[in-house]
């Protein structure tokens, strides 16, 4: 219902993709409610994070990956702040002081800040030629480094370290991807289909090392060489930090709110402050801390029926992965290992390019791992959320997507 009344005052800090969903959201809900503030560390417009490997690979242009148009923002009424940065939560005073000193008062506060890409504590982490891949100057520098064709080392192989790797091979360089586990995406991927993705990776030019454990960059002002736990060594122009992320939450622990691996929210999205929530990459719910763009539109349709004045309670997410990596379409979700007892589905054929792994527990599918060819990839992740029964398909779900309403 729209406030005719006067708007209370609703600070964002954090001008990503959470953020974004959450101000679409609460405009929705909520028309003139808020007089809405978000502030932005970044000086581009908000964009979509997962796409960044598009631009890097050269397969989509800036432009093409930003959320809103200006003029989107304009007419919500957003207040959008780019280039500042939140450094402190006065919660008595109820106001958030920015780098420039500027002073914002809120009535509510929500927490957008994201997370921030890891770097292994080795010696020479900090080398000249040292990147991380995690926001547009780090494309921006990695179209650089393909461009002239350098010898460029990856390290991490998660979604973000093939991704990296791809884009940077696209773009001309050399590249080797070095990952200390003994397959690729080894939270997404099972034994079989981490093989099949390693294969598959390699045809396009990126060399895989496995059991690759980075002990040190070693260089004479800038990168030279890193050297392996085992003793060996590999020759590099630059190296690419893709080892995970952690979350910014030292402006909420600065403020004196509970924070552990990232800030601490209740099923309200609220943190120990009734007045201050969060949400995305920065909160922590149950324990857990999403790294993925799905839980945080959860979060934010739960964050804004309850800034609308509504009862909406966040339970957590299935955790899924559905993306083309590296050129290969990948989708994984739920339990794709399996726990014993479980019928566990599986078709192979590595000439094609294709796995596909479900995990079966009665009548339920619980887990599932496309490779390749993701057919029935929506539908098999709306049965493992809803645990509605597959008795009547199960012959099917190998070989296709079964409609919804025959798994009833």
């Amino acid at each position: 219902m729209e406030n005719r009344g006067n708007p209370e005052r609703l600070v964002v800090v954090g001008g990503g993709m959470a953020a974004t969903r959450l101000i679409e959201e609460v405009t929705a809900a909520a028309p003139g409610r808020y007089r809405i503030t978000v502030v932005g560390e970044e000086p581009q417009p908000a964009y979509n994070r997962v796409l960044l490997s598009c631009v890097l690979a050269g397969e989509a242009d800036i432009a093409d990956i930003a959320l809103k148009p200006e003029q989107w923002w304009r007419s919500a009424g957003v207040e959008f702040l780019r280039g500042r940065r939140a450094v402190e939560i006065d919660r008595v005073a109820r106001k958030v002081r920015l780098d420039d000193g500027a002073r914002l008062s809120y009535c509510k506060l929500v927490l957008a800040t994201g997370s921030r890409a890891l770097r292994l504590d080795i010696d020479g982490a900090r080398l000249p030629g040292v990147h991380t891949f995690r926001d547009l100057a780090d494309v921006e520098a990695l179209s650089r480094l393909g461009a002239n064709g350098k010898n460029v080392l990856v390290i991490g192989g998660g979604l973000l370290g093939l991704e990296a790797a791809h884009g940077l091979v696209r773009r001309g360089a050399r590249v080797t991807l070095a990952h200390v586990m003994d397959r690729l995406m080894e939270r997404q991927l099972d034994a079989d289909g981490g093989a099949l993705l390693k294969t598959l990776v390699e045809t396009t030019g990126v060399r895989v090392l496995l059991g690759a454990d980075t002990k040190r960059i070693a260089g004479a002002g800038r990168v030279e060489q890193v050297e392996f736990a085992d003793g060996s060594a590999l020759e590099a122009d630059a190296v690419v930090f893709a080892v995970g992320v952690c979350a910014n939450a030292e402006l909420a622990h600065d403020a004196g709110l509970a924070v552990n691996r990232g800030v601490i929210v209740n099923d309200g999205l609220v943190t120990d402050d009734p007045d201050i929530f969060a949400l995305g990459e920065c909160a922590e719910h149950r324990g857990v801390c999403y790294g993925l763009v799905e839980p945080a539109y959860e979060q934010a349709r739960v964050l804004a029926a309850r800034l609308a004045g509504h009862e909406a309670q966040y339970g957590g997410s299935v955790v899924s992965t559905n993306l083309k990596v590296s050129g290969v379409r990948v989708f994984s979700a739920g339990d794709h290992l399996g726990r014993p007892g479980a019928d566990v589905l599986c078709c192979k054929d590595p000439r094609m390019g294709v796995y596909r792994k479900l995990v079966v527990e009665g009548d339920r599918l619980t887990g599932a791992i496309l490779l390749g060819e993701t057919s029935g990839a929506r539908d098999c992740l709306d049965l493992i959320r809803s645990g509605r029964s597959v008795a009547n398909v199960r012959d099917q779900l190998m070989f296709g997507a079964p409609r919804l309403q025959e798994a009833a």
